[in-house]
């Protein structure tokens, strides 16, 4: 997976990085073929934002997000959103119609 990395207004440890990319590696392995991705880290204030993009054949792209006052627990609400999105992905239509109906 290509990974590219946006620091805006952010300076970015090479320890949250190596965080990041180990969970994008993680999420890798659940996605069929996972082609690129985009980590974009933004400062604003006193407020940290985290936006994930993935990009795979064949899909639409999978976009979560994280706000926090500090980068690591912004990163990780992220990769909660983005977890949650490919789980849907992964179900049948089948068992999002009957989801669907159920609500």
């Amino acid at each position: 997976m290509e990974i590219t990395w946006q620091a805006h207004h952010a300076v970015i440890s090479d320890r949250l990085r190596a965080k990041a990319s180990a969970a994008l590696d993680k999420l890798e392995r659940r996605l069929d073929r996972a082609v690129r991705a985009t980590v974009r880290f933004e400062r604003e204030g006193t407020r940290c934002r985290v936006e994930i993009v993935v990009s795979t054949p064949r899909h639409r792209p999978l976009v979560a997000e994280g706000n926090g006052r500090y980068y690591g627990p912004a990163l990780v609400m992220a990769f909660k959103h983005l977890e949650h999105q490919v789980s849907a992905e992964k179900r049948t239509a089948k068992d999002r119609a009957q989801r669907a109906v159920r609500r």
